[in-house]
């Protein structure tokens, strides 16, 4: 991914055109093979738009022909996004993980939001996108 501005004065729109135009490698945590839950249609999604997805859940080992990994460490390249389907109360471990291995964006689904994982992203240095589907908004600025 492209160093895009993604600075405070961005507005919302002008921000998610940045992250998602740049067509980052995003690793998908809570991505499943269960084709009822929201995170593999989002996947499957985001995968017909051209952009490089990993999966990432301890119980699965493979999510529409790609290997999934247990955890965001186990990712053998950079992750530009972490793009979070977890429960509130995983989301600050999710956002300590996305700091650690270097991620510059954390991603929010829709209904997520927590102070905290929010805190600790942006401390680390990472944008914080909460409360957005990134499928949602391809479809809403890319058509």
């Amino acid at each position: 991914m492209e160093s895009p501005d993604f600075g405070p004065t961005r507005s919302p729109d002008a921000l998610l055109r940045a992250v998602l135009g740049s067509k980052p490698v995003i690793a998908i945590v809570g991505a499943s093979s269960n084709s009822s839950r929201p995170s593999h249609d989002v996947m499957a999604g985001l995968l017909g738009a051209g952009y490089d997805v990993i999966p990432v859940n301890p119980n699965e080992r493979e999510i529409l022909g790609h290997v999934c990994y247990p955890d965001l460490a186990s990712i053998p390249r950079r992750v530009d996004v972490v793009d979070v389907f977890r429960r509130r109360e995983h989301l600050a471990g999710v956002a300590r993980a996305a700091v650690a291995v270097g991620a510059r964006v954390l991603w929010l689904q829709l209904g997520l939001a927590d102070a905290e994982a929010e805190g600790i992203a942006r401390s680390g240095g990472l944008v914080v996108i909460a409360d957005r589907c990134t499928l949602v908004e391809h479809h809403r600025l890319f058509g």
